[in-house]
């Protein structure tokens, strides 16, 4: 089976062949991608989407057009703070303290501008999930860019009673990032039920199992001190000392 980071070389270099990889570009990110308003469009045709009045959101490029949609139509959104680094380690944006700057804050130079930085524990109940993708398959497997901060902000709101395993999860990608193989999957990633391409919605009915939790035996201990709210929340468990 192809590894993970053969899968996501293979993506970064055939967005960049095929001349489709936007500004910031390809490589070591969550890639951007011609069409990336066009797949937030079609994004917002689903049921999911317009029942949702808060989302959790990565805050990548090719997202923005999510963001900024979800912002204009009221939605409450919630970017998390690079790396966790932060206690306070998401970022709140509410279009309704936001008004015309709305727009604006939907970047991340403008949510840590305009944004209310917020502790996992203030997070409102998540109606939908956001994420970005490297690559994806009709199974829902998912791959992103390799730091497994994505699957650690999913597991943070889970542990606080933010979300639950049935918070649909949505990602827009090219369509080349969208495979037929089946992709390596660990216990702490997050598959996805919904993936929107330029010109396809599909719904994956997924039966991967989601995770439950923080994982704690499978994060190293630099890790957990590295981001504040892993390590209060360690600090609690008397089994991890």
């Amino acid at each position: 089976m192809t590894t993970k980071q053969q899968l996501r070389e293979r993506i970064w270099e055939s967005l960049q062949r095929q001349d489709v990889a936007r500004f910031p570009g390809a490589v070591g990110r969550i890639p951007n991608f011609d069409g990336a308003t066009q797949a937030a469009e079609l994004a917002r045709r689903l049921q999911v989407w317009q029942r949702a009045k808060v989302l959790k959101c990565n805050p990548d490029s090719p997202q923005l057009p999510l963001r900024q949609a979800a912002l204009r139509e009221g939605k409450t959104v919630y970017m998390a703070v690079p790396r966790l680094r932060q206690e306070r380690c998401f970022i709140e944006l509410d279009p309704r303290r936001l008004g015309q700057r709305a727009g604006t804050a939907a970047t991340i130079r403008g949510a840590f501008r305009y944004g209310r930085p917020v502790t996992v524990d203030e997070l409102r109940p998540i109606d939908l999930v956001v994420c970005g993708s490297v690559a994806v398959n009709r199974e829902g497997a998912r791959v992103g860019k390799g730091g497994g901060y994505s699957d650690l902000e999913y597991a943070l709101a889970f542990a606080a009673g933010r979300l639950s395993s049935d918070t649909p999860i949505l990602t827009t990608v090219h369509s080349l990032q969208l495979v037929e193989e089946a992709i390596p999957r660990e216990v702490h990633d997050i598959p996805v039920d919904y993936i929107v391409t330029p010109e396809e919605l599909i719904e994956t009915h997924t039966s991967l199992p989601r995770p439950d939790g923080i994982y704690w035996k499978l994060l190293p201990p630099e890790k957990i001190e590295a981001i504040p709210a892993l390590r209060r929340m360690a600090a609690r468990r008397p089994d991890l000392h």
